[in-house]
């Protein structure tokens, strides 16, 4: 066959699928679906409506705060709810372990309920004791330590007045006008106060009345949570399913299986230890006679939260305190908490904690101060099992992109 003859024949063949294709007189052309189109599209779409509102509450950045605070608000007692049924799950497991060995032939449904009661039953004993025993004893501790001020202020007052006598070349006229400053402006406080006072105590009762409800619908919430966490734990399978490759799922469990045991462990068993350091100091304050013993360790068990700068926090506070009512005492209280923190560092928390976030101290220092620094009290509190979560996370992504590249992480020196 010639070039000419091969010629020809590409031409009639390129005039045939013309013609195949060609769309018969008077027919209107049909739209041909194309799925990677439509799916650029949609991407397309989302990226643009997100980056609008993302500019959107960088520009009005105070109507952003605004919107989200109120949504925090809203949704609060549903906040509160999942916190209250993600701590208390681990004590319901192990309660309702304990109650198929001593009952094997209960079945599952009525021991999980029976264990939900027990558990809740003691949480709610555990509040009612501290409501109608610790609580007022608090409230005398901080109206006795009000009322200790002005005798306190006056021995500062003697004390420098007697080194002035005792050390006439040495000045002390800025600390003595500080301090009848720091009077004065606590007077001024201390009326303004007075003044206000019947606003104060109606704002104050419609927020604890409103706290109060919030807590309720919480509890009542974090019932049903709990009691159908199992349809929860369905939903996220479902949800997984439906958007993860079937080839990825079982890793994809894995991970969030270890992030929650990373979480849910270390934030409980560090609540146990910092409940028992509490307990200790307040026995063993009672024991030594120091002035307020249960207001102390009641702030002492709430900061014992925060790693490594915790009892610093509370301890320093009621150092101060004690200073100014019984130096003695207060070289006891610094001794004690010294000991304290040594035995629960060194004995107690590697038992009770252990080392579930596997970060180092330097890290748990960085997540202690930018949580602090951005979500107050609370990231504190969580800054460190969020850190862990993070870095496990990290590892993980790291280990496995050096795993397509050949190389072992445990080999890199």
């Amino acid at each position: 066959m010639t070039e000419q003859e091969k010629t020809e024949k590409g031409q009639e063949e390129t005039r045939r699928r013309t013609m195949r294709h060609a769309t018969p007189p008077g027919e209107n052309h049909k739209f041909v679906k194309n799925d990677q189109y439509f799916t650029v599209c949609i991407y397309t779409f989302v990226l643009v409506v997100a980056s609008a509102l993302a500019i959107k509450a960088i520009v009005s950045f105070d109507q952003t705060r605004v919107f989200f605070g109120g949504l925090v608000r809203a949704i609060g007692p549903f906040l509160i709810a999942l916190l209250i049924a993600y701590v208390l799950n681990p004590f319901v497991k192990a309660m309702n372990r304990l109650i198929r060995k001593l009952f094997p032939r209960m079945k599952a449904r009525p021991s999980m309920v029976l264990s939900m009661i027990l558990v809740y039953i003691l949480g709610l004993g555990l509040i009612i004791t501290l409501l109608v025993f610790v609580l007022p004893e608090m409230v005398r501790n901080l109206v006795d330590l009000i009322n200790q001020i002005p005798a306190v202020y006056q021995g500062l007052m003697d004390f420098l007045e007697n080194l002035q006598d005792q050390f006439p070349t040495a000045d002390f006229s800025s600390i003595i006008t500080m301090l009848q400053d720091t009077q004065s402006d606590l007077m001024t406080g201390l009326s303004d106060i007075a003044g206000d006072l019947i606003p104060v105590l109606y704002t104050a009762s419609v927020s604890v009345v409103a706290w109060v409800g919030n807590f309720l619908i919480a509890l009542i919430v974090s019932v049903y949570m709990l009691y159908g966490k199992t349809s929860l734990k369905r939903l996220i399978k479902i949800v997984l399913c439906g958007f993860i490759p079937r080839e990825k799922l079982p890793g994809v469990k894995k991970v969030m299986m270890e992030c929650n045991q990373i979480f849910s462990r270390y934030l409980v068993s560090k609540m146990i230890d910092s409940f028992i350091v509490g307990v200790l100091c307040g026995i063993f304050m009672s024991i030594l006679r120091i002035p307020y013993a249960l207001l102390i360790s009641v702030v002492m068990a709430i900061v014992n939260m925060i790693p490594y700068f915790g009892p610093f926090i509370g301890a320093i506070p009621g150092f101060i305190i004690i200073l100014c009512v019984d130096p003695i005492k207060a070289v006891i209280f610094a001794v004690l908490i010294l000991c304290l923190q040594q035995f629960d560092s060194l004995i107690m928390e590697p038992k009770i904690v252990g080392n579930y976030t596997g970060i180092k101290p330097i890290w748990i220092i960085f997540a202690v101060t930018i949580g602090g620094k951005f979500f107050g009290v609370a990231g504190m509190f969580l800054g460190v099992p969020v850190m862990a979560t993070l870095t496990y996370l990290a590892e993980l992504y790291m280990r496995r992109r050096l795993e397509k590249k050949g190389i072992a992480m445990e080999e890199i020196q």
